[in-house]
């Protein structure tokens, strides 16, 4: 999917998420955000003023969110975000409310809004999680100038062709069929094995700074 998808994705069908911002002493404070609008450029959501929330926002761009969709594990979709944040004011409060009639019955009239502002994710990389697939489907995007983060694992040319790493990948998504053989990235799990497994050292992780 392009990235515009993947947004759109994240504002109409998840919708809530479980949103992270730091306090003062760089603690991870966590709180339930809607994500309620989106277009090529980023996301938005809104907050008042009075809140903690705000006052973590305003002292520190930095934000990371994971918003999931699905009945139970193995029917979940969980799209993820590490980004930046700015305050882009009140003006485009209209659209929320308009795309958003629930917020209607939490502040009902103009009065009740004046608090209100709305914040944009300007810049992020994200990475698209599907364990409703067999095998399981991932990968990464990003928007406004963010590069996207290249992790897991990959095998160098120390492979000696043993294929023990496919006999331990629960997915099975190691091309066998050349040497050195290659991990599917879009249905790999990250979970380890073959890195354990591998007796010639040929397989390396890759962690996001």
């Amino acid at each position: 999917m392009q990235t515009r998808n993947y947004l759109k994705y994240i504002a109409e069908e998840i919708h809530s998420s479980a949103f992270a911002t730091v306090d003062s002493q760089g603690r991870p404070v966590t709180c339930a955000i809607d994500i309620m609008d989106y277009d090529e450029s980023g996301l938005y959501f809104l907050t008042a003023k009075g809140k903690n929330f705000y006052d973590r926002l305003k002292a520190n761009e930095n934000i990371a969110f994971t918003a999931m969709k699905g009945e139970d594990t193995l029917s979940c979709v969980a799209v993820s975000v590490q980004g930046k944040a700015k305050e882009i004011g009140p003006d485009k409060l209209p659209d929320l409310f308009r795309k958003n009639l629930y917020m209607e019955k939490i502040y009902p009239d103009i009065p009740s809004r004046s608090a209100l502002t709305v914040f944009k994710i300007y810049e992020g990389a994200g990475e698209w999680f599907d364990l409703s697939k067999r095998p399981i489907d991932r990968a990464s995007f990003s928007f406004g100038g963010a590069q996207a983060k290249e992790t897991g694992y990959f095998v160098t040319d120390k492979c000696i062709g043993c294929k023990l790493c496919y006999s331990k990948c629960p997915q099975k998504c190691i091309d066998i069929t050349q040497k050195p053989v290659a991990i599917e990235q879009e249905h790999c799990l990250h979970c380890g094995n073959c890195f354990e497994i591998c007796p010639a050292g040929a397989v390396e992780r890759r962690q996001s700074p």
